[in-house]
């Protein structure tokens, strides 16, 4: 709640923002998710493996299944190799793919996955809304911004774990 808050604040008071991305802790919550189609706001937001999403029909379709499901049911071209940044070991480079969700509601709903060259067990999953040409590489590097902010929150729990107080 206070986080839909003050994002409502921030759009109400013309904040310039073209997208929204969030961790699970966010990316799950539906009242999330429709605050920001409401807003017209463009989105990739993390979410569980178990979270449920109506495919399309690349990912069998028909029915809701878990993100994971849907994402193993796609065919080994579907996918791409990213780099979606430096990171403090190098290039952030993944394997990305993504299926239609939600046909009802139009074009321009995805799930994306992201798994690692090294581990390819190793998956990440996101919900998005953006307008339906939005390349796989836009929703990638829209993903990738978080650790920026993930990086930062990191540095700054150390930083003040290392402050006593009496």
């Amino acid at each position: 709640e206070p986080a839909m808050g003050m994002l409502e604040r921030a759009l109400d008071a013309g904040v310039p923002a073209s997208w929204v991305t969030a961790d699970e802790a966010y990316g799950q919550v539906y009242r999330f998710r429709a605050l920001l189609e409401d807003r017209g706001m463009s989105y990739v937001v993390a979410v569980p493996c178990n979270q449920r999403v109506h495919p399309g029909p690349a990912a069998g379709g028909g029915h809701d299944v878990r993100a994971d499901e849907a994402i193993a049911r796609l065919v080994p071209q579907a996918w791409t190799t990213v780099s979606v940044g430096a990171g403090a070991k190098g290039p952030r480079v993944y394997q990305w793919a993504r299926t239609p969700v939600r046909p009802l509601a139009g074009p321009g709903y995805w799930l994306l996955a992201r798994r690692s060259l090294a581990d390819p067990t190793e998956v990440a999953y996101y919900l998005c809304s953006a307008p339906a040409r939005t390349p796989l590489r836009e929703l990638a590097r829209i993903a990738g911004t978080r650790w920026a902010i993930e990086e930062t929150f990191q540095t700054a729990k150390a930083r003040s774990g290392s402050i006593t107080t009496r």
